[in-house]
C-alpha cells in the first residue's frame, strides 16, 4: 500500500498544502452552480492574460505560440487553451472536468400555497439520496431570464443576514410507517418541496402567503411569477465549505464532485506558459445526467472550439481537427470513491482509493463487466506512472467498489470515442453525492501537482 502523502512534507510543505486548500475552499464556498463556476474561472483566467476567442475572431487576430484564449459555451461550460509551439495536429494535453453537481432544480411553475405555507416545487438533478436533503438549511442560486432580454442573478441564503429555506421531515413520533419504507422511498421525489414562507399578505384573500412571497420577490428582484418559466434556479446547501477534522486536514463542502477536479485542473493550466504542445482545460456541464445537451460533453462544443482555434492559428481544416483530437492525451479529471471503514463491505481493499495517498487513477470505471467505461491503454498508464514518479507526485490506483457492487461513469469515454488516449484521474471523496462531501487537503494538492506534471511532460 502507498505511503501516506502527508509524511513527505515538512512544515513548509504542509503550509503550501494548506494555502492551496484555502484557495480551493473559498472557490467552493462561492461557486455552487455551473454558471458561477464559469464566471469565476473566466475572471481567474483573464487575470492571467486569457482572451475571449470571440474577440479574436471579430478583430481578426491570429493566434501564435504562447497565446491564451478561452471559449465560453452559453455561460455553462468553458474551454481554455494555451497555444503550443508545435502544430495543433500533433495533439494537445487536455484536462477535463465537470462543474455540475447533484442538487434540486425548481420547476417552471414552482410556487404554490398549501395550508398557509408557500412552497417551491422541485425536480432533483443527478444521483442523490433524497432523505439526505431534508431538514438542512438550503440556499437558492441561479438566474431568471426575462422576456426583454435581461437576466437577473439570484443568490438567497449565503449571507449571514439572509434567510434560508428548506425541506421539512416527519417527526419520529409519527414516522412508524415511514421508517418501514425502502431507503429510496423514505422521501419521495415529489415530496422534495422547499418551504419558503408562512406569512399572509394583509388584505389578500386568495393564496395570501404565496402573494406575500411573490411581493417580496418582486421588490427585491423585479421578478414576476411568469418569469419562472425562463429561470434556472438551483436549490443547494447553504453555507461555506469548512475545514474538517480537529487537525484541519480535510475539507467539507457542497459540490466537490466534481469542482475539486475542476479547480485543480484550472489552477494547473493557469500556471502553463509557452508549452511545446497546446494545453487545454475543459469544464463542462450535465455530467451528472449523462453529459447530454448543448453544454454537456456529448455536444459538438469542444470540437467546434478546436476548429476555431486551428482556423486562428493556421488554416481551417476538418482533417486537422480530427488529427488534433486523435493525437491528444487527456486526463478525465473526476473524483473517485474513497475507502470508508464504516462501509468497508462495498470496497475491495487492494483496489480502493484511500485518503492521504494522493491523486487517483481509475484505469476503468463502468459497471457490470466494465459496461459504459473507458478502459485506458496499459502504455498510457505506464507513461503516466513515469511522469508522476519523475515529479514525485503521490498517486494511487482504484476501482469504484467491488465488482458488481455498483458502478458509475465519467466524461472519459466520450473523448476516447474520438480516438485519443484518456484515463480518469482525480481526488478521492467521502460521502460522495451527499449535500456535504469530504476531501483530504493533501489529496487535493497532490492532484493539482499531478495535473501540472501531466501538462509539463506528457
Amino acid at each position: 500500500m502507498k505511503e501516506n502523502a502527508w509524511k513527505k512534507y515538512d512544515e513548509a510543505g504542509k503550509k503550501e498544502v494548506f494555502d492551496f486548500a484555502e484557495g480551493y475552499r473559498n472557490f467552493l464556498s462561492v461557486n455552487k452552480t455551473e454558471r458561477e463556476c464559469v464566471c469565476a474561472s473566466i475572471a481567474l483566467a483573464e487575470e492571467k492574460g486569457y482572451r475571449n476567442i470571440e474577440e479574436c475572431i471579430q478583430q481578426g487576430v491570429r493566434l501564435h505560440a504562447g497565446d491564451k484564449v478561452y471559449v465560453n459555451n452559453m455561460g455553462k461550460a468553458l474551454a481554455l487553451f494555451v497555444i503550443g509551439e508545435e502544430p495543433m495536429e500533433k495533439g494537445m494535453r487536455i484536462l477535463g472536468a465537470h462543474i455540475d453537481s447533484p442538487r434540486l432544480d425548481i420547476k417552471q411553475n414552482p410556487v404554490y400555497e398549501d395550508t398557509d405555507f408557500a412552497l417551491l416545487d422541485t425536480h432533483y438533478y443527478g444521483g442523490i439520496k433524497k432523505y439526505q436533503w431534508v431538514t438542512l438549511p438550503l440556499a437558492l442560486h441561479g438566474i431568471v431570464a426575462k422576456k426583454d432580454g435581461t437576466k437577473v442573478s439570484v443568490v438567497i441564503g449565503e449571507n449571514e443576514q439572509d434567510p434560508v429555506v428548506g425541506i421539512t421531515d416527519l417527526l419520529p413520533h409519527l414516522a412508524a410507517d415511514q421508517m418501514k419504507k425502502d431507503g429510496g422511498k423514505i422521501i419521495e421525489g415529489e415530496d422534495l418541496d422547499v418551504l419558503i414562507g408562512s406569512m399572509p399578505l394583509k388584505d389578500t384573500k386568495k393564496e395570501s402567503v404565496k402573494a406575500h412571497v411573490m411581493k417580496l420577490i418582486k421588490e427585491h428582484y423585479d421578478i414576476e411569477e411568469d418569469d419562472f418559466l425562463s429561470a434556472e434556479i438551483e436549490v443547494v446547501p447553504a453555507g461555506t465549505a469548512r475545514d474538517y477534522g480537529l487537525d484541519r486536514s480535510m475539507i467539507m463542502g457542497y459540490g466537490q464532485d466534481d469542482r475539486v477536479c475542476a479547480y485543480t485542473s484550472l489552477m494547473a493550466l493557469l500556471e502553463v506558459e509557452h508549452p511545446s504542445r497546446t494545453c487545454c482545460c475543459i469544464l463542462v456541464d450535465k455530467e451528472e445526467i449523462g453529459s447530454v445537451g448543448a453544454s454537456g460533453m456529448q455536444s459538438r462544443f469542444f470540437e467546434n472550439a478546436i476548429a476555431e482555434i486551428i482556423a486562428l492559428c493556421d488554416t481551417e481544416s476538418d482533417l486537422k481537427v480530427r488529427r488534433t483530437l486523435q493525437n491528444s492525451h487527456m486526463l478525465s479529471s473526476d473524483v473517485s470513491a474513497a475507502y470508508d471503514p464504516l462501509y468497508a463491505g462495498v470496497m475491495e481493499k487492494r483496489n480502493a482509493a484511500f485518503f492521504g495517498k494522493g491523486m487517483v487513477f481509475n484505469k476503468y470505471t463502468g459497471a457490470r463487466g466494465k459496461s459504459g467505461c473507458n478502459d485506458a491503454n496499459a502504455e498510457y498508464m505506464a507513461e503516466l506512472r513515469r511522469v508522476m514518479d519523475q515529479e514525485h507526485v503521490s498517486f494511487q490506483t482504484a476501482e469504484l467498489g467491488k465488482v458488481d457492487q455498483g458502478g458509475g461513469g465519467t466524461i472519459a469515454y466520450i473523448l476516447a470515442n474520438l480516438n485519443m488516449n484518456v484515463i480518469d484521474s482525480g481526488v478521492p471523496v467521502l460521502s460522495m453525492h451527499a449535500p456535504w462531501e469530504i476531501t483530504s487537503k493533501v489529496d487535493v494538492y497532490e492532484t493539482y501537482c499531478g495535473y501540472k506534471a501531466f501538462l509539463k511532460h506528457i
